[in-house]
């Protein structure tokens, strides 16, 4: 299919992404009833009601398509068009009342995402991605940054829910990178994460263990900006994947330096 082909379902990607955002902004302040998935793993009502308010949206559109979010809603149609939901990146922030999450949709077509759609309703930006198109922030388009050095790169990256428990759990690789990189964030939100690295204000970033809907918009985003990802040996990143390095490209090859070099030191 033509990038023309892929721009027919964007409009109701943005239409489910804005319409679930700002049902998120509009809970924000108030009280969340939280359950645990696990340990450090949170889940609240409004992670649920944002998932099904997006399939509503979708399915009425394309009854026949696959459809995968992070909470409770799995369809297979055995359909090539595959929609790849996380209904609340950041769900610790937003239950906190922390303002740094983010809804984000992806359309996959035989695996590979074509569509991405990342709304942060906090800051109103909408970004947005189709493959062969560009990417775009509130309709103008983006790119990643220009620095080549990884001394003076910001990165970002986050933690795996069981990083009490598991020995695999990034701290190696951010000990390593805190004595490589100029600075490194920890935002809690790894779709808001590639949308910073697609647009430049992040240089690089990073991340184990994730799922498909943690990274199928954001990962589409980096690339049509312009940007590189893979996985952490280096090889090229798909949904099957759940370790990600995301950056402009520049800084890329250091980047995979120092994973190995921490691989090797423990």
């Amino acid at each position: 299919m033509e990038k023309t082909d892929y721009a027919r379902f964007q409009p109701a990607a943005t239409k489910a992404a804005r319409q679930a955002g700002d049902f998120l902004l509009s809970g924000l302040a108030q009280a969340k009833k939280v359950d645990f998935k696990g340990e450090v793993d949170l889940v609240t009502t409004f992670d649920r009601q944002s998932e099904e308010m997006i399939f509503r949206e979708l399915s009425a559109q394309f009854p026949a398509h696959n459809f995968l979010a992070e909470e409770n809603i799995r369809q297979d149609n055995h359909s090539d068009f595959s929609w790849i939901v996380d209904p609340l990146d950041g769900t610790t922030n937003f239950a906190h009342g922390l303002p740094i999450f983010c809804v984000s949709i992806a359309l996959a077509f035989k695996g590979e995402v074509v569509v991405g759609v990342v709304y942060d309703p906090t800051r109103a930006e909408l970004f947005s991605a189709i493959k062969g198109g560009g990417a775009a922030l509130n309709g103008r388009q983006l790119g990643v940054s220009l620095t080549e050095e990884l001394d003076k790169s910001l990165l970002a990256t986050g933690f795996p829910y069981d990083v009490r428990t598991s020995p695999d759990n990034n701290l190696n690789y951010f000990s390593h990178f805190a004595l490589r990189a100029q600075a490194i964030r920890r935002c809690g939100s790894a779709a808001l994460d590639l949308c910073y690295t697609a647009c430049g204000r992040f240089d690089g970033f990073w991340e184990i263990k994730l799922k498909p809907w943690d990274l199928a918009a954001g990962s589409l985003l980096v690339k049509e900006a312009g940007g590189l990802t893979t996985d952490l040996e280096g090889r090229e990143f798909d949904l099957a994947s759940p370790d990600i390095v995301a950056s402009n490209g520049l800084i890329h090859q250091a980047m995979l330096e120092v994973i190995r070099l921490s691989r090797m030191t423990g």
